[in-house]
């Protein structure tokens, strides 16, 4: 059924693509979850009213769920630690009914605390003047405020952009004058690894999209930086936008697709803006559309935005909800290199994977693979939260020392006991570790961790591991597809287990029961969300023992 549903959308096309009809019903009406709006797109997609109610019944933004909302307050991990979000709720009560405040997750102000979204625009930290200001005369400043500090010398992934002629000339001289042989051999070179945290080798994804059948090819950026604490994709779209760009437009021309597409996610406003604006400036430079520089080379890009579904981080629930459908997670193979977007052969890389394109051309692939280690190569960006001194993005060669990150940010301002990495699905550090970690893939998975994402969360010394790990199981709860039975049973099993020892001082969870759950969610989830939180939680059981020994039988 899912395989002809990916034919109709492919009917519509990427410029009239069912999601976005979607999200603009909502945006109109305040929700898509109405009858007669199901009805109508329903009959427009050929979907009928069952597939397209279960489609807009699932996203925060078009669901009825939250119809009449005015304002959204941050519920993810980083405000949680921060500690922020419940003076802020109060302080909201008093110019908003209970009915009109929700909840987001996450707005990538993971730097700052206290973030919400209001009239489509996120703020954090504002004091209560500021904020009663901005409720009653929707003026306020918004300005997205974080170090960004580049431990390379020079800088590759933060390095001032130098304007558009000289920014693509690499990129000129590869469809003028270069191979795709060449670059496959440069890629390869490299050893780059996607950042998206599974940290699969480029060059064979790529290859494996060239080599796919099938005239109509996609490549599609996934900018659905759903993991609380982690705002890296967000600062490169933002500030470094036509670094993700040209990746995108590599990926097009050595791939032989014509369309990409940038899935960026609700929650970020301001990427959505600058993103389109950098593709207007590149069609206005004559990089976009037919015939690119008389090369027979043609390639649009677009964005579309996202409306509110964490899983959609994962890349074939991103393909599904592009083409309208529930976006839940598809059984692999085939993979998206063969049956990716409309079923179409597709290369999904998230945004700081595009972003390093440019370094690989410019340095070529062996230069490049001299920076980290041999096995994890080039540079890696970090952002931290707002228990550092110095809060923000900070980039390295993969291999450097935890510490040494955490010691350009001037160390933690607060006292904290653990650091969690990798965002909710990524291990939990006790900071008897750091020292142990270097910033790489290896380093992290031989002690037991995840470097994922690599944004990272403190947990302070005052937020009991009990109630960050009752966190994960809910986030995990709120956010499955429910796909699976092990994700979404699991995840809410979990869940009340943690609660019931938390509520009921004589009831002691089941070590066998609770390690069993862990060990089902870890080994037979379909994606990474169900099985990838057992991961911190085992981490938390092992590292601190001592302070959750009285929620356990012993």
């Amino acid at each position: 059924m899912s395989k002809n549903l990916s034919a109709l959308s492919f009917r519509k096309g990427i410029e009239k693509n069912v999601f976005e009809r979607m999200v603009e019903a909502a945006e109109k009406h305040g929700t898509a979850e109405r009858n007669d709006l199901v009805h109508q797109m329903g009959q427009d997609h050929l979907f009928g009213d069952a597939l397209t109610l279960g489609a807009v019944s699932f996203y925060d933004f078009l669901k009825k769920e939250n119809a009449g909302r005015k304002i959204f307050l941050c519920n993810g991990s980083a405000c949680l630690c921060a500690g922020t979000q419940d003076k802020l709720h109060h302080t909201l009560e008093g110019h908003f009914k209970k009915e009109e405040i929700g909840h987001i997750c996450c707005l990538g102000r993971c730097h700052e605390g206290a973030a919400f979204q209001f009239n489509g625009q996120n703020y954090s930290g504002l004091s209560d003047e500021a904020l009663s200001t901005l409720v009653k005369t929707g003026q306020g400043d918004g300005t997205d405020r974080y170090a960004v500090v580049s431990h390379l010398q020079p800088a590759l992934l933060t390095a001032e952009f130098p304007g558009i002629d000289a920014y693509y000339a690499p990129f000129r001289k590869l469809i003028t004058e270069g191979s795709r042989d060449a670059l496959a051999s440069e890629l390869k070179d490299s050893g780059l690894r996607g950042r998206g945290g599974a940290g699969f080798p480029l060059s064979i994804k790529w290859a494996g999209c060239r080599a796919a059948e099938g005239s109509v090819k996609y490549v599609v950026c996934n900018a659905d930086e759903g993991d609380p604490g982690a705002y890296i994709d967000k600062y490169l779209m933002e500030q470094r936008p036509h670094s993700v760009l040209l990746g995108m437009m590599v990926a097009g021309w050595y791939a032989g697709a014509e369309n990409g597409v940038l899935y960026i996610r609700a929650e970020y406003p301001d990427s959505v803006r600058i993103v389109d604006e950098a593709i207007q400036d590149l069609r206005a430079a004559g990089l976009l559309g037919k015939n690119i520089l008389g090369t027979g080379f043609n390639f649009m890009l677009k964005t579309i935005k996202g409306a509110g579904a964490y899983i959609c981080g994962e890349e074939t629930a991103l393909l599904a909800s592009i083409e309208g459908q529930r976006p839940e997670v598809r059984t692999r193979p085939p993979f998206p290199v063969n049956e990716g977007l409309f079923r179409k052969p597709t290369i999904v890389n998230n945004v700081e994977t595009f972003a390093n394109l440019h370094a690989i051309l410019s340095l070529g692939g062996k230069a490049y693979s001299q920076i980290g280690t041999p096995q994890s190569t080039g540079p890696k960006l970090l952002s931290l939260d707002s228990h550092f001194v110095k809060p923000g993005i900070y980039e390295v060669a993969m291999g450097t020392p935890l510490q040494a990150v955490i010691d350009l940010a001037g160390g933690f301002k607060n006292p904290v006991k653990a650091i969690q990495v990798g965002g909710p699905l990524g291990g939990i550090v006790p900071l008897s570790h750091v020292s142990q970690l270097t910033v790489d893939f290896e380093s992290f998975k031989k002690a037991g961790f995840l470097l994922g994402h690599a944004g990272v969360v403190s947990i302070p010394q005052s937020m009991p591991m009990i109630e960050y790990i009752q966190h994960l199981f809910q986030f995990t709860a709120d956010e499955s597809c429910g796909k699976c039975f092990p994700c979404r049973l699991g995840s809410t099993r979990g869940k009340e287990l943690i609660a019931k020892a938390r509520g009921d001082s004589s009831y002691k969870i089941d070590r066998e029961l609770i390690n069993d759950l862990l060990d089902t969610m870890e080994a037979t989830s379909l994606c990474a969300l169900g099985g990838g939180v057992p991961l911190p939680i085992k981490n938390a059981l092992q590292h601190f023992e001592a302070e959750l020994r009285p929620y356990f039988q012993s």
